[in-house]
Parts: structure tokens; C-alpha cells; sequence
């Protein structure tokens, strides 16, 4: 989106953050006074304001991209607004247009689907400057917490679609009964009375849209509409008087009126079908549980939600919903979440397992300390993340706003040629007006805005249910063309709980020495191999000492001093690095790589020369998922990679044992994005998938990354898909729903383009005439909603089976 021109030069005020003394005041006036088009900046520390004047051509972001570049940040507010008043593309580029007037808007997305405008402007322009900006553009702007406050209207959505109706089938009678060889016709002056309301006051609606479009010196779909159905009304209101002396004349009231109704009717339909691509947002906001039960100083009793504080014992009967993201202290239950993860089956839960609210209490009471409240909860998270998604708009939505642009000043053209050229070739200026009524009537900007959006909100909504969320429209678009998934092996592929599988010392050491001394040196770390190590030593009721010194060495293992003993514990990289001999150990750590173990080394760093001690080999078992996941991508034709910190014989065995087509072992954290970035320059769309905080530079070097929910926050913020539970056959559905999604766009633009492109000429042509032209053009609106609702009924191919009784009912809503 391209950055606002300052319309007011005198008017921009900017928050600036960081600033601490007056030589940063000095520094921050100076940078601005040097972009181009600044007239003058004057800061002010006590307020961390900026004021500039500059020329009309100077961007809201090109000042703050200097103000960033000099050290210091702007503050900035994202706004969502719900536009009321929008019916096809040309509105949407009008409301862009207008908010993106306004002083210091960085940009503006705004969406037909949803009727949503997402705004990130300075922190110093308020509210109301947009919605006084979109007001001026003739429509409403609300905050969307206003606009879901306001009540249901009291009468049902149809109303008007039916009274319309009713008036306008005694008007089209006549053209039905002529079919079947009855000659009738109603008096002018009852065609008149049934015509007049639906054309000025159930057709009112068109005439203030339109009106307000000429205002803005624009074209929109209801201008074209009142336009048409004007002229054919107009029409027959002349020859209605001017025959009234020599007999009945053919009016066309009938077209006016069913114009009018079929638009009505279409509009309708499509709003339907539109609140049927948010039901992934509404299912997910009615798991939100409005009280929770709470025990405190002994006392058990309900609160509302919004009051549970952090650390809050919160109560989970059978049957009720789970309030909090929190972990159980006490009990034992299945609990299910299925509409957060996808996973179908209860998952079993016990003391020191976490659980998500909004899931599903089955049949055992639980006791969970709250961990998470409010919008920090995953469920809050996730509805954000889809949110997001819906509203934003993909690359290829670009054409299209540079379509709608000039649609309809085109469009009015081509009637007004239409109706020159038949009048000078017929001289039947009459015949002419109506077909240049059908060409105003078929030609519909509405399919073309609703292209996108729709597809988008329903692949994403879908994806959503089945635990794939995807961040933004850009990251479906993109993946749709993935040729390469890469894949971190550790907790991706395999379990990522390995075990100490075989202990091998050097000469004059006894194995319980090695565990020992290697636990003492992992005592402090997390890691998985770590805990592996520190349960085996806890198993076997070993004495650990204590370790000083202890460092981390990246991608290679740990050091520190143990018993006054300088140890090492790391990779065969990190053996190779001391230079050390595996001497009689080589034989054994060969046989145990061939059999897809991680090799750890323990070797003594001080005296005169380094001594092996001994070895340990770590099994990690593959996740039964991971060899039908990566089947299903060479289905899909997608060629699959492995890259790993882990020895090449560990990854070499359990890649073969997937069918993995390429391997990169021995892989440190740092090189796994040299090693992304080296598969997309050779010309691949690569996807990364991985779960751990050394995936977050890999995962940002992809073409688009995968994050398996549960690992690292910044795995999870760098992707731009997470998948919500740890099953690598998610990949292959992400992907199989991109492509879907990107086929039902492609096939509505399509549609829009081809509909109007076969339509408008026809119309021009006069083998069409207006009441057809309408109703083609209010299904061509609904046709591409229902296309990208057939979205709605994929399923991937990881979904579980839900067995008898697996699916667990809630308690009453609370």
C-alpha cells in the first residue's frame, strides 16, 4: 500500500519515542528538516511531539521512516472500523482512498467481505478524523465494539426483498402468461402505483448510495443501478402519457421493478453467504466461557471471567468449558480441543499438563492454575491471528483494485456509446435507452470485490478448525506454490523427548562415572538431550556433583568444571574441533550412528593433553505421522529436506526410514537459514518447518514458515503458519488448502472478469434486456460467495477419526 500524501501541510503531528535530552531533539528536528518536501519540524521533549509542514507530496511514512533511521521510533495505533454502506470494488477504493487522505494514515486495508477498513496510522490521529474521512467518501465508519453493540434491527433482514417482490410479480405476469398464449396486460396507471414504491422507496437505498458516489466525484454499483432503472422507469412513464390518447403502449415498468428486486434479492443472498465464511470466527469466540468458578482461601464460587487473575486456582467440572489458559495441580480428566487444534480424539490430562481455554471437560474434576487471562490466552491469540488473516488482502487483489478503479466511468461510457449507436443506427431512440439500461444493469463490480475476500475468509476459516493457522493472506498465497518443504528433525519429525539409549566409556572409566559427570555438566539446561541425561542419572540414583563455570557452546554442546576437572560434553563436530581421538570408541559410535543415534561426546579439557572419557547415544523415536506426512508432499509433487544439528548416521537412518529426499546433518542453528536461503536461490518456493527458538532465523528465510504450536514463542511470531499441534501431516494439509484456496480465487476472478467481459457486449449488442441483465447480475455476486464456500467442506488428511463416544458434550453455556 503506498503511503498517504500529507494534506495538510501545516497539520501533522508525530509521537516520538526515545528521546531523552535535547541533543536527541536537535537530532530528530534535523532529520526531518532533511526529507524532501519538509518545510519545517519543531519537537518538543516534554510532549515527544513533532510537528511538521511539509509539501503535499511528503508521506506519513517516509517521516517516520527517517525518525526510525535516526534511532528513535513513532508511536502508531492500528484501527479496525466497520464500513457500513459498501456494495462492489469501486467502494472499497473509494474508503482506501479516503482514509489514506488523511494526515499521518500509513496505511488502509479495507475489506467488502467483511466490511471491515484496518487502518495503522500515528498515534496522533484520532478516531474521528477517519471516521469523519469516510463519512465524506458517503459511508458510515464505526469501532467495531460500537457496531456490536448496536441492537438487531426488529424487523428480519428479507423484508424488503419480499415486499418488492409482491409488488413486482403482478408487473411480470403479463411475460409469463404470454407464454403460454394468454394475452394480458394491467392498465398503465396500476403499473405505475406497483412500480413507483419499489423504484423509490424499496430501490431508495441505490439512490443514496449513488448520490453520494457522484459526490465524491466516484461510480459505484448503485449508480449504476439507479441509472439504469431510472432511465427504463423514465421511459415508461413517457410513453405511458404520451400514448395515452391512441391506445396502450409497451411500458417497461416491469423491467425497473424486477431490476430492482432481483438486486435486492441478490444482495441478500450474498449477505447470507457472507456471514456463513465468518462462521470460523464465531465458533471461535462462542469457546469463550463468560464465568469461571474460582477457589480462593478455601471458597469456591463463580466470577466473571474478566475478573480471574493470574495465579487463580479456577475450578473445571465435567462437561463445563476450560475459562483459562492455565496447568493442572490437581486431577485427572480427557479433555477436548478439537476447535483449537484440530485434533478430534480428548487428549488425557494430569497434574503438570497445560490446558487451553475454551476447550472441553470430560468426565474427571480438575483443579488449573491460571496462567493466562484475557487476550494473552491462546484462544484470544488465535482469534486475532484469523482475524487478521480475513482482513488482510493478498497480492493478487492488487489487479483488481486497479480494475474497479476505472470500472465504472468505463462502464458508463459504454452505455452511453451504446445508446448514441443504436439511435444512429436505428433511429429507435427508445430501443436504444433500453439497451443502454441492460448495459448499466449487467455490468456489476460486486463479483469483483467479493472474489478474494470470500475465498480467503473461507479457506482461512476452515484451516483454522482443523488447527492450521495462517497469519496473514500473503503467507496462502505463497504457499500454494511451495516446491521444497525443509524440515528441522528434532521435535518436528521425531518426538524431541529422546533417551539415553547405550553409555560407552573410554578405558579405566565406569559408565555410571560418565553419566554423572555429563548430568553434572547438563544440571542448568533444557535441552532435550539434557533431560534425557539428568532422568537417566535420577533413575539410576546417581550422586550428581555440582558444576561452575558451565558455557554453552553453540550447535556443539556445553563446558564447565566438574570436581576440579575441566569437562566438555558435545558433537562429533565439537570432537573433531579438540581435535581429539575417538580412538577404541570410533568402531562403536559408527555402529550406533548406523542405527539413527545421536552421539554426544564427554572428553576431559585440562591437563597436558585431552582425554576421551567416554560416549553416550541418544534415540529419539519418529513420530508415527511422520513418514504418511512426507508420502503425502511427494503426492503433491513437493520434494522434502532435512536439515539437523544431529550427527549425518542419525539423520541419514531416519531419513531413509521416511523417504526424505535430501539430508544437510551436522547443520548448526546459524546455517540452517544460509542453508534455506541456498535452496531458494536455486529457484525453489521453499517452505521451513520447525518448532524450536534456533528455527526463528530459518523459519524468516523461507519462502513461508511453518512453526509447530508449543515450541518457541519466536518460532510461532517469525512463521507465517502455526500449526496448532505437533502432527507434520498439517504441513502437507497447509498446503493443500493454499492451493484450493488460491483455485476458488483464480476461478472467481474468472468469473468476474469473463462474466462482464461476455456480458457488457451482449447487452451492447441488445440481445439482452434488462430484467435477464439483472438477474445475471445478482448471480454472478452470489456464485462466486458460493463458489468459495465450497471451501467449507474440506478435510484434510490429518484429521483423526473420532471414535463412538469421543466427542464431548459441554455443560449449559455459562
Amino acid at each position: 500500500m503506498n503511503a498517504p500524501a500529507l494534506a495538510n501541510p501545516l497539520g501533522i503531528r508525530l509521537q516520538v519515542t526515545g528521546m531523552t535530552c535535547a541533543s536527541c531533539v536537535m537530532r530528530v528536528e534535523k532529520t526531518l528538516q532533511a526529507v524532501p518536501g519538509v518545510q519545517s519540524a519543531s519537537v518538543n521533549l516534554a510532549t515527544e511531539e513533532a510537528s511538521v509542514s511539509a509539501d503535499p507530496g511528503v508521506s506519513a511514512d517516509a517521516l517516520a521512516a527517517a525518525i526510525r533511521k535516526a534511532g528513535y521510533d513513532v508511536a502508531t495505533n492500528e484501527w479496525s472500523l466497520r464500513i457500513d454502506g459498501m456494495t462492489c470494488a469501486s467502494c472499497v477504493a473509494r474508503v482506501e482512498k479516503a482514509l489514506l487522505k488523511v494526515p499521518g494514515v500509513a496505511s488502509a486495508s479495507v475489506n467488502l467481505a467483511t466490511e471491515k477498513a484496518t487502518v495503522r496510522a500515528l498515534s496522533t490521529v484520532p478516531v474521528a478524523a477517519l471516521k469523519v474521512a469516510v463519512e465524506k467518501a458517503g459511508y458510515v465508519a464505526k469501532e467495531l465494539q460500537e457496531a456490536q453493540a448496536e441492537r438487531t434491527p426488529p424487523l428480519p433482514s428479507w423484508w424488503p426483498v419480499a415486499v418488492s417482490a409482491a409488488l413486482t410479480l403482478p408487473l411480470v405476469a403479463p411475460m409469463l402468461l404470454q407464454v403460454f398464449g394468454v394475452d394480458w396486460t394491467l392498465p398503465a396507471w396500476v403499473q405505475l402505483a406497483l412500480a413507483t414504491p419499489v423504484q423509490f422507496w424499496l430501490g431508495a437505498r441505490f439512490y443514496r448510495a449513488g448520490w453520494k458516489a457522484l459526490r465524491a466525484k466516484t461510480g459505484n454499483m448503485d449508480l449504476l443501478v439507479a441509472l439504469g432503472t431510472s432511465a427504463a422507469f423514465g421511459l415508461s412513464v413517457y410513453l405511458m402519457f404520451r400514448h395515452a390518447a391512441h391506445g396502450m403502449a409497451h411500458l417497461y415498468f416491469e423491467a425497473s421493478a424486477a431490476v430492482v428486486t432481483l438486486v435486492l434479492l441478490g444482495k441478500w443472498l450474498e449477505g447470507r453467504a457472507k456471514r456463513q465464511t465468518a462462521d470460523a470466527i464465531r465458533a471461535l469466540n462462542a469457546l469463550r466461557p463468560s464465568t469461571a468458578r474460582v477457589r480462593r482461601s478455601g471458597a469456591e464460587f463463580d466470577v466473571p471471567v474478566e475478573q480471574v487473575v493470574v495465579g487463580d486456582l479456577v475450578i473445571v467440572r465435567p462437561g463445563d468449558r476450560v475459562a483459562v489458559d492455565g496447568e493442572i495441580v490437581e486431577g485427572r480428566s480427557h479433555v477436548d480441543e478439537s476447535l483449537i487444534t484440530g485434533e478430534s480424539l480428548p487428549v488425557a490430562k494430569s497434574a503438570g499438563d497445560k490446558v487451553t481455554g475454551g476447550s472441553i471437560n470430560a468426565e474427571g474434576a480438575l483443579v488449573v492454575t491460571t496462567l493466562a487471562i484475557g487476550a494473552e490466552t491462546t484462544l484470544a491469540r488465535i482469534i486475532r491471528m484469523v482475524e487478521s488473516a480475513q482482513a488482510a488482502k493478498a497480492p493478487i487483489q492488487r489487479i483488481v483494485d486497479r480494475v474497479s478503479a476505472v470500472f465504472v466511468p468505463v462502464v458508463l461510457g459504454i452505455a452511453l456509446l451504446t445508446f448514441l449507436a443504436w439511435v444512429g443506427i436505428t433511429g429507435d431512440w427508445e430501443q436504444a435507452l433500453i439497451n443502454a439500461v441492460a448495459v448499466l444493469v449487467i455490468a456489476c463490480p460486486c463479483a469483483l470485490g467479493l472474489a478474494t475476500p470470500t475465498a480467503i475468509m473461507a479457506g482461512t476459516g476452515v484451516a483454522a478448525r482443523r488447527g492450521i493457522l495462517i497469519k496473514d493472506a500473503e503467507a496462502l498465497e505463497i504457499a500454494h506454490a511451495v516446491t521444497v518443504v525443509a524440515f528441522d528433525k528434532t521435535g518436528t519429525l521425531t518426538e524431541g523427548k529422546p533417551a539415553l539409549a547405550a553409555v560407552e566409556p573410554a578405558g579405566g572409566v565406569e559408565p555410571q562415572d560418565v553419566i554423572r559427570l555429563a548430568a553434572a555438566l547438563q544440571s542448568s539446561s533444557s535441552h532435550p538431550l539434557a533431560v534425557a541425561v539428568t532422568n537417566r542419572a535420577r533413575a539410576d540414583r546417581l550422586a550428581v556433583p555440582d558444576v561452575t563455570e558451565a558455557k554453552a557452546l553453540p550447535g556443539r554442546g556445553v563446558e564447565g568444571v566438574v570436581l576440579g576437572q575441566a569437562l566438555a560434553l558435545g558433537s562429533t563436530r565439537l570432537l573433531r574441533e579438540m581435535d581429539v581421538d575417538a580412538g577404541t570408541l570410533a568402531a562403536a559410535a559408527q555402529r550406533l550412528e548406523r542405527e539413527g543415534k545421536t552421539i554426544s561426546w564427554l572428553i576431559r579439557t585440562d591437563g597436558p593433553s585431552k582425554q576421551l572419557l567416554g560416549l553416550l547415544a541418544f534415540g529419539d523415536t519418529v513420530k508415527a505421522s511422520a513418514a504418511p506426512a512426507i508420502a503425502r508432499l511427494h503426492e503433491l509433487g513437493i520434494r522434502t529436506v532435512m536439515l539437523t544439528g544431529d550427527n549425518r548416521g542419525s539423520a541419514a537412518a531416519v531419513a531413509a526410514a521416511l523417504g526424505i529426499d535430501e539430508v544437510h546433518a551436522e547443520v548448526l542453528p546459524g546455517d540452517k537459514a544460509n542453508a534455506v536461503q541456498r535452496l531458494r536461490a536455486g529457484g525453489d518456493v521453499v517452505a521451513f518447518v520447525g518448532d524450536g527458538l534456533n528455527d526463528g532465523p530459518a523459519l524468516a528465510a523461507a519462502s513461508v514458515g511453518f512453526a509447530m504450536a508449543g515450541g518457541a514463542d519466536v518460532a510461532t511470531e517469525t512463521a507465517g503458519i502455526t500449526l496448532m499441534r505437533g502432527d507434520p501431516r498439517l504441513v502437507a494439509d497447509s498446503l493443500d488448502i493454499s492451493r484450493r484456496t488460491v483455485a476458488k480465487i483464480k476461478q472467481n476472478l474468472w468469473w468476474a472478469f469473463g462474466y462482464n467481459l461476455l456480458g457488457v457486449p451482449l447487452a451492447a449488442l441488445g440481445l439482452l434486456n434488462p430484467v435477464i441483465a439483472g438477474a445475471a447480475m445478482a448471480f454472478s455476486s452470489v456464485s462466486v460467495v458460493l463458489n468459495a464456500l465450497t471451501l467449507r467442506h474440506w478435510h484434510g488428511a490429518a484429521e483423526t477419526p473420532t471414535g463412538p463416544g469421543a466427542e464431548v458434550q459441554p455443560r449449559a453455556a455459562t
